[in-house]
């Protein structure tokens, strides 16, 4: 059974890319368009981890991770950051506030894959 991916991006063309790309590795993905649509979904479908932006409309990133952390049906799920903060101390800024890994936009589309199999890994 291939691994479940809940990408949450409120940017329609970067989830449809990250999506693509991910099933073209064969996962199974989930979107959300916003914090609040990752949290009800990731409450109900369990996903293997979670690719979130942090800036995002109705609730953001940071906010919808620390919710999914702080809940013991969701506390286990690897969150990572997907992001356009991608100046020196964001990736650092982003695991101390709670993100289990980070991921700088625009996606490096040869590295990407790679990236995903190390988070499913850890």
């Amino acid at each position: 059974m291939p691994a479940k991916i809940l990408v949450v991006e409120d940017n329609a063309p970067n989830r449809e890319l990250l999506s693509f790309l991910l099933h073209r590795d064969g996962y199974a993905v989930l979107e959300a368009e916003n914090g609040n649509e990752a949290v009800e979904i990731a409450r109900y479908n369990k996903p293997d981890l979670i690719l979130m932006d942090i800036q995002m409309p109705v609730m953001d990133g940071v906010t919808a991770m620390k919710t999914l952390k702080s809940s013991p049906e969701t506390s286990a799920i690897r969150i990572i950051a997907v992001t356009s903060f991608a100046m020196k101390g964001d990736r650092e800024k982003a695991l101390a506030s709670g993100f289990d890994g980070y991921v700088a936009k625009p996606i490096d589309t040869r590295a990407f894959p790679g990236q995903i199999r190390n988070f499913l890994a850890e």
